[in-house]
């Protein structure tokens, strides 16, 4: 099975809860579901969009995320694209990335970019997805995986919100409120160990 190509928008990794997801999902899939692609461009972007909202934050933590970002997905770097005017979009400002899925053949745009949506869908070589309907798409392809990570999601929030894992709620504070309730159903199947008292 080939891997989906998916090319990221800053607009979707600027939140946390959305990157740990996209992350998490392709990392333990080893690749086999999908592989994110990304630009300089646009990981300047999301930086520069989490200092604006952030700006207290100390060089280190912003300097952490950015390296983050760029180890996760590093075979997925996109570094050289050529911008032209064949983006259908109605934002000017989304034809870099239009140019950089081209250049890697994406088969999916990942953004909340509603310059991309007002495109005519049949004018695109690539769908355009919300990170809500594409994790939703993850789930219905491969749920035993967005269960495992459901998994490991709780337990590593469960350890350090005094045993709570909302993941419900973050996942709906990120946009994503159909995956939500996919990740609720999972989180109800899950056996974990009882801590001790």
């Amino acid at each position: 099975m080939i891997a989906t190509r998916v090319f990221v928008d800053a607009n979707a990794l600027f939140s946390r809860t959305v990157r740990d997801w996209l992350a998490l999902l392709q990392l333990r899939s080893g690749g086999g579901i999908y592989t994110v692609y990304w630009t300089e461009d646009v990981l300047a972007e999301t930086i520069y969009n989490l200092r604006r909202k952030y700006p207290a934050w100390n060089g280190a933590k912003i300097t952490r995320v950015r390296d983050l970002i760029a180890k996760t997905f590093e075979g997925g770097r996109v570094d050289d694209f050529v911008v032209d005017d064949s983006f259908p979009g109605t934002d000017s400002d989304d034809r870099h990335v239009h140019a950089a899925a081209l250049a890697c053949r994406a088969d999916i745009v990942l953004t909340c970019d509603n310059g991309f949506s007002a495109a005519d869908p049949d004018s695109l070589p690539y769908e355009v997805y919300h990170p809500d309907a594409f994790f939703v798409l993850v789930d219905d392809s491969a749920p035993n995986l967005v269960h495992d990570v459901t998994r490991e999601q709780t337990l590593y929030w469960a350890n350090r919100q005094n045993g709570r894992a909302d993941l419900p709620n973050k996942l709906i504070a990120a946009g994503c409120p159909n995956f939500a309730e996919r990740v609720r159903h999972h989180q109800g199947q899950l056996t974990l160990p009882v801590a001790p008292r």
